[in-house]
């Protein structure tokens, strides 16, 4: 079994640095503790440059290569969650959320009713009918889910 370095582990955690080269504060440039590729401690360190040195937050996020929006939202989620809150979370819904009982029924009845799939189709009759917006290529997975089980 191979071990896993620690650049690979941040990337399959989402919270590698992409821009490691940016972070120019001095105590990163050394080897050591502070890891410029660890996006997590970066934002941290941010945050307490800005708090505890003084530094205005424009000054930080710059030091350490990153937005000033990034620090606002830094920021927010640090004080919401504590340092849990800088750790990187999944984007978007987390599930088919526009694909309702009512509407995979008008698209199983339209299955049923014309025998195959035509997902472009189904989108546009789920608009007119509903007044939802699916994407095609949703309705094709909430198709083949269905026909898995």
């Amino acid at each position: 079994m191979t071990k896993e370095s620690k650049p690979d582990r941040l990337r399959q955690m989402g919270a590698l640095n992409p821009k490691p080269e940016g972070v120019r504060a001095p105590w990163f440039r050394e080897a050591g503790f502070f890891d410029p590729l660890d996006l997590v401690q970066v934002k941290y360190e941010m945050l307490r440059h800005a708090r505890e040195d003084g530094t205005n937050k424009a000054d930080a996020a710059a030091l350490f290569g990153l937005s000033r929006q990034t620090y606002y939202q830094a920021e927010a989620a640090f004080e919401r969650d504590g340092m849990s809150g800088l750790l990187p979370r999944t984007r978007g819904p987390k599930s088919a959320h526009k694909l309702t009982d009512e509407v995979m029924r008008l698209v199983e009845e339209h299955l049923d009713a014309n025998g195959q799939l035509q997902a472009r189709s189904l989108a546009d009759l789920v608009h007119a009918r509903l007044g939802i917006s699916v994407h095609p290529r949703s309705i094709e997975r909430a198709v083949a889910r269905k026909k898995k089980r």
